[in-house]
């Protein structure tokens, strides 16, 4: 007979183990992005980094997941929810990956034009980004504001991460390319976040990319024109050295490190008679006007492959 304790006791610790070995794709995926020839080659040093930032990631999100959800269930009953502490839990573990791994300081420009901390307005604005690397998925949480991600299905599995997105009630879709119902579950999901007063986060390049500038992707002004809310336009620029560096042991004698720059634009205000393309530009031309061109600009994906 099979002993159902101790088959949950090795269940429990494969699971608690899991972000050891799912880092590696993690670290691979953002290995290719170094692999241009306009850029530095990740260092067997930086690899390290982005392995155990992603351990670190995963596994402070188990353990605040877990310490969390007794909280949660008993708020399924009370009528409460842990919204409030999930996004704290996601703040600071992201603010805690970056200064352990890439730099202990962020630079942020025109914090002026960030909505108030505890504005509750309806609809919520929409925050846009370019998108470099596994480091935007942490830098953004030092700008202090809650926000919801789109992520796909699959990320519900993660370790750890995929239940603390679901406690902060981020929005999840099934990703089938152009698929319909994909779409439409997007648009659905992303406009009841909106609507409820839940600003949501989008990269529109739709990839990671640190050289050229691949066109903006329709979503996030599809949904900015159908609420009529503002785009808070982000630039996020990243040194070449964020992970090669020899951080955070050069902090032993003394030597500093490039900090990544976070710049906020001024939002933009949806106005009448204003379209998607109309958004898009003016948010396109925002980021990127303090962002330095490394190689060409690629407008379509496909033609940079």
């Amino acid at each position: 007979m099979v002993d159902i304790a101790s088959l949950a006791i090795k269940l429990a610790l494969a699971y608690a183990l899991s972000p050891l070995l799912i880092s590696f794709p993690s670290t691979l995926q953002e290995r290719k992005i170094w692999k241009s020839s306009l850029l530095p080659s990740l260092s067997l040093f930086g690899a390290l980094k982005v392995y155990l930032f992603n351990v670190v990631w995963m596994s402070g999100a188990l353990i605040s997941s877990l310490f969390l959800f007794p909280k949660f269930i008993i708020g399924k009953f009370m009528g409460f929810k842990v919204l409030k502490d999930a996004h704290m839990a996601e703040r600071y573990l992201g603010m805690l990956c970056h200064v352990i791994f890439v730099g202990n300081k962020v630079v942020i420009n025109g914090k002026e034009n960030l909505p108030p901390s505890d504005d509750e307005s309806i609809p919520a604005p929409i925050y846009v980004a370019n998108h470099c690397s596994q480091v935007d998925l942490a830098v953004v949480y030092f700008l202090r504001r809650r926000f919801c991600w789109i992520s796909k299905q699959s990320v519900k599995f993660l370790p750890g991460v995929g239940l603390l997105l679901q406690l902060n009630e981020h929005v999840f879709i099934q990703r089938t390319g152009k698929n319909r119902k994909s779409v439409s579950s997007l648009f659905e999901k992303s406009n009841m976040s909106i609507q409820s007063g839940s600003p949501m986060f989008f990269f529109p390049q739709g990839t990671r990319r640190m050289q050229g500038r691949l066109s903006f992707k329709d979503g996030a002004y599809i949904l900015a024109v159908d609420n009529k809310t503002q785009i808070i336009p982000v630039s996020i620029n990243i040194p070449l050295s964020c992970w090669n560096s020899l951080y955070p042991l050069c902090l032993l004698w003394g030597k500093s490190v490039d900090s990544v720059v976070l710049t906020v634009h001024k939002p933009i205000h949806f106005e009448e008679g204003m379209d998607k393309e109309t958004l898009k530009k003016l948010s396109y031309d925002a980021i990127f006007s303090v962002i330095p061109l490394i190689g060409e600009e690629t407008k379509e994906l496909k033609k940079d492959k």
